[in-house]
């Protein structure tokens, strides 16, 4: 008769800083594990308070706290089944490690340290962790008595063959992996690539636990699995979502340890898989942060559509509340199509002229102006125009002003400081003008996973397919300004995501003249971006956590 081991999958929603919070959601967890007959339930990273807590963790007693709630939870344990493993901050002479602590019969057991501390993009843990040793093999008695060896390993740990390899040497039966791991495009096949190199240096089975949810500008979309020791996948959560996954073991006298192969969740790609990181890190940045709703500007643009929409996915419509701001130059067209899309989302719409405070603008500065003609300046008093009523509705009424602005137009700067840029969230932000116009395309012919909104379109074609305009002069046309949207887009992701030179980037046939202007139009206007909301990280260089430029810089390639 073979051994068996029953090993749940926590894969939660932890908020950073919420530590008693946090307890409850473990002891639920623990207690839904418990119902699935669990031996063990293994949580994410830092789960105690929260991943990424970044300088939290510099505070003694957000420390103490967290040590307070392991020492509960061995209390907990005292029950018998399931024991935990679950990631903790941890004290140690005087240093505070990034730790899994493993907890099991009323006591403290094990607790193994994180020795690879990420410093790279959006990581920064060098700056609050010290390192830990390689760690040794933790281990771990099931309900019928059988010792299993675990190989612990946190996160960055998995993504080098030095912490398994020195694990699997000193007798790992099971590599467990507690993971912080943010999504980004492409990420899941990462992930998936080096666990696969993992399991095949040491021929060791793998378990890897990830959070989901949404902190600040990152989300983490969960998707944890389980590699058998011959490389098979033998599990994968739902992702984009809590759940408490049981997986069922045997060890085979010839085989080792052995996870039943059950039906694997699949993983949304491309536009899904963009639209779900947007609602998620729009709805939990609303959540956590305790906002009854989101206002927006709604133009009648394709940018203010979709951030609507994805608002009503997120919140649902009675939380979304879109204001329509004409002028003198907002054609019938424009006010047609905004009220259509709220219409279709089943959003409150309120329309409030600018014309009376844009002619009080005028006067109050005819005097000072009399000798200058007219130029962008006027265009911008109309945006902070804009952006005044917004943020007194937001004050008012409590909620959130959403930002529309897509990540093409906050790299040339093509976007009014404290006028369209406005605001406490972006969903956009990390999105580049021709996504906008496919995930618009995606989102009225399909309704994503956990959506609120309808069922249906959520705006017109003619919202998709118009020219773009910012409607702040006379017949404007996005194109007025910019190179077009697939020439702009495709030198901007050579610019920024694969850092390429203009000689680079010239040789994809792209205009010598085009890529010097989109280059120093990108430089120029980091100033701006500093000053930019928060918003969802989608791709491998998100402004802000992810791509760290000088104000002052005068470096070109074009130069």
């Amino acid at each position: 008769m073979t051994d068996r081991l029953n090993l749940a999958i926590a894969q939660l929603n932890p908020v950073v800083g919420d530590i008693t919070g946090n307890l409850t959601r473990i002891r639920t967890a623990r207690a839904e594990a418990a119902r699935l007959k669990a031996d063990l339930v293994v949580m994410s990273e830092l789960m105690t308070v929260g991943y990424p807590p970044e300088d939290l963790v510099l505070k003694p007693a957000v420390v103490e706290r967290s040590r307070e709630i392991i020492d509960a939870l061995a209390q907990d344990t005292a029950d018998g089944s399931p024991a935990l493993l679950l990631g903790a901050p941890w004290q140690e002479n005087g240093r505070v490690y990034n730790a899994a602590v493993f907890i099991a019969g009323g006591e403290i057991k094990a607790v193994r340290y994180k020795c690879d501390l990420p410093n790279y993009g959006v990581f920064d843990e060098k700056r609050v962790f010290a390192p830990g040793p390689l760690p040794e093999p933790v281990d771990f008695h099931t309900t019928a008595g059988r010792l299993v060896r675990l190989g612990v390993m946190i996160c960055e740990d998995m993504w080098s063959a030095e912490v398994s390899e020195h694990l699997a040497r000193a007798g790992a039966e099971m590599l467990v992996v507690l993971n912080g791991s943010p999504w980004e495009l492409t990420k899941h096949d990462r992930r998936l690539h080096h666990a696969l190199a993992r399991v095949r240096e040491t021929s060791i089975p793998l378990v890897y636990v990830n959070q989901v949810g949404g902190q600040d500008e990152l989300v983490f979309d969960g998707a944890s699995f389980v590699f058998n020791h011959d490389a098979a996948l033998a599990a994968v959560a739902p992702p984009w979502q809590e759940v408490v996954l049981a997986t069922h073991w045997q060890d085979d006298p010839h085989q080792g340890w052995l996870c039943a192969r059950q039906k694997l969740s699949p993983i949304p790609e491309g536009p899904e898989a963009m639209y779900l990181a947007m609602m998620t890190g729009l709805r939990d940045y609303v959540e956590k942060n305790g906002f009854p709703g989101v206002i927006l500007g709604i133009s009648g643009g394709v940018d203010s559509a979709l951030s609507a929409a994805v608002a009503v996915d997120a919140l649902g419509a009675s939380r979304v509340r879109a204001v329509m701001m004409p002028s003198r130059f907002t054609s019938a067209m424009s006010v047609e199509d905004a009220r259509k899309v709220t219409e279709l989302l089943g959003i409150h719409l309120d329309a409030i002229p600018i014309e009376p405070a844009v002619l009080a603008f005028q006067h109050m500065l005819s005097g000072v102006f009399a000798a200058a003609s007219p130029d962008a300046t006027e265009e911008n008093i109309q945006a902070r125009i804009r952006g005044i009523l917004l943020m007194a509705l937001s004050n008012k009424f409590g909620h959130m002003l959403l930002t529309t602005g897509n990540k093409s137009e906050m790299s040339v700067g093509y976007a009014t400081l404290y006028g369209d840029m406005a605001g406490g969230y972006s969903v956009l932000k990390d999105i580049y003008k021709m996504d906008v116009f496919a995930l618009s395309r995606w989102r009225n012919q399909h309704k994503p996973q956990g959506a609120l909104g309808p069922d249906g379109r959520v705006m017109p074609e003619r919202v998709i397919t118009r020219p773009p305009t910012a409607e702040l002069r006379a017949d404007q046309k996005d194109e007025d300004s910019l190179p077009p949207y697939p020439v702009l887009d495709d030198i901007l992701s050579c610019l920024i995501e694969e850092e390429m030179s203009a000689e680079e980037i010239i040789a994809r046939g792209h205009a010598a003249e085009t890529v010097a202007r989109v280059e120093r139009m990108l430089y120029i206007a980091e100033y701006k971006r500093r000053q930019a909301p928060p918003g969802v990280k989608v791709t491998r260089k998100s402004f802000g956590r992810d791509r760290r430029y000088p104000i002052t810089n005068r470096f070109r390639t074009t130069q």
